[in-house]
């Protein structure tokens, strides 16, 4: 019973740790920001990696899943009835809660790990080390390229997956099922407010701005965890880690503002 209580114990303070120094790295960063010189180039390439590589993902996932919302949604509202609210609840599940959800988590599960894994090599093979010896910080250089990259890439990735999950709906519901043209983009159309437009991309900018902190801070903090001396086998635990509490706080995180809003 007592060891059961200094792990839960041990496991509680191991966690309130990685909080602080993720929420610490964050002041640090956004305070370097504000200090010059601004380089662009490194957020541009970042961007790249983070938004321009994702694109294709994006574009497959979002249809994929519109034709699979028109599918479900077309099956419910014809027992009753209804199907001329297709485009409304199309739109308005991909727009307020699945657009910004589906895309966080692509994002994490093709670029997050990459950003964990690249920063926890380089910390073991101390060229983070070397970067503080030459009076480089660590921050401004590594992570805050990173940062900005996440907090604009994920709100563009996310309007792009809008958009497609959108055609993929009225793919199915004009094209397979027959519904009228005028009949979906109407629904969709009167269904739709900028409150809900602004709730998304709100929800995109808090993601991608969680899970780029969350896994540049499990890389750039590895050598201070129990994976820190394991080498490569302590990379890829570092990165699975990354990618499973990214996804938790996106989820986490949409209850909350869904709950707040």
């Amino acid at each position: 019973m007592l060891k059961s209580i200094e792990n839960i114990g041990a496991i509680v303070i191991s966690s309130l740790e990685q909080t602080g120094r993720t929420f610490n790295l964050l002041l640090i960063v956004f305070w370097e920001l504000l200090q010059p010189p601004y380089r662009l180039y490194p957020i541009v390439r970042q961007m790249y990696f983070i938004g321009a590589r994702s694109l294709t993902l994006i574009i497959v996932s979002g249809v994929t899943i519109g034709m699979v919302l028109g599918l479900q949604f077309y099956n419910i509202l014809e027992r009753f009835g209804a199907v001329d609210l297709l485009g409304a609840g199309v739109a308005l599940s991909v727009i307020r809660e699945l657009g910004p959800v589906m895309t966080s988590l692509m994002v994490v599960g093709r670029a997050g790990s990459s950003i964990t894994a690249e920063l926890g090599i380089m910390r073991i093979t101390e060229q983070v080390d070397a970067l503080e010896c030459m009076a480089i910080s660590p921050g401004k250089f590594l992570i805050a390229p990173k940062l900005v990259a996440g907090l604009l890439s994920v709100p563009l990735l996310t309007m792009v997956f809008d958009f497609v999950a959108l055609f993929g709906g009225y793919f199915v519901g004009v094209y397979m099922f027959g519904l009228p043209e005028g009949s979906y983009m109407n629904g969709m159309t009167d269904a739709i407010e900028w409150v809900d437009v602004r709730l998304g991309l709100v929800k995109s900018v808090i993601f991608g701005l969680l899970i780029t902190l969350i896994c540049c801070a499990r890389g750039f903090y590895m050598h201070l965890g129990k994976a820190g001396s394991q080498g490569a086998e302590g990379v890829s635990s570092v990165t699975t880690d990354a990618v499973v509490m990214s996804s938790i706080a996106v989820l986490f995180s949409d209850f909350l503002i869904g709950a707040l809003i």
